[in-house]
């Protein structure tokens, strides 16, 4: 008990403001490591998805080229298409496939959180206290 002030005696001003600057400096401290926490998290997800899509596309591409290649050969034979209108065709075809998943892929990556949001959040209320404070 005998941390505690007499009942008459109330702290100072300077103590009061040194106590709010302690604490302020604490607050953002630990604001940094949760948004530095919350922005690795957001990077191994972009790591992971960046990988997996690049594996997938090496190998997509390899079985592509020799499907292509099948395409294009039996539209040669089967419906007796000149080589280049075969070629054309199965270029189109995949062109506009090809199309399709890119801008599919970047609505995904637009996805992608770079500004963690819990420490937005978490930012705009300790500016709101601050505020009631002073």
């Amino acid at each position: 008990m005998a941390d505690r002030l007499p009942a008459d005696t109330s702290p100072s001003v300077s103590s009061l403001l040194g106590g709010i600057a302690s604490d302020l400096q604490t607050l953002i401290r630990q604001e940094v490591a949760l948004a530095k926490a919350e922005m690795m998290r957001e990077w191994d997800k972009a790591k992971a998805a960046a990988g997996a899509m690049a594996v997938g596309a090496a190998v997509l591409a390899l079985g592509g080229l020799f499907l292509c290649l099948t395409v294009v050969a039996v539209l040669h034979e089967a419906v007796g298409l000149p080589w280049w209108a075969s070629f054309l065709i199965v270029g189109g075809v995949f062109t506009g496939l090809g199309a399709v998943l890119f801008f599919m892929g970047r609505s995904q990556a637009a996805r992608v959180n770079v500004v963690p949001p819990q420490t937005a959040e978490t930012m705009r209320e300790n500016v709101q206290w601050i505020r009631n404070q002073t």
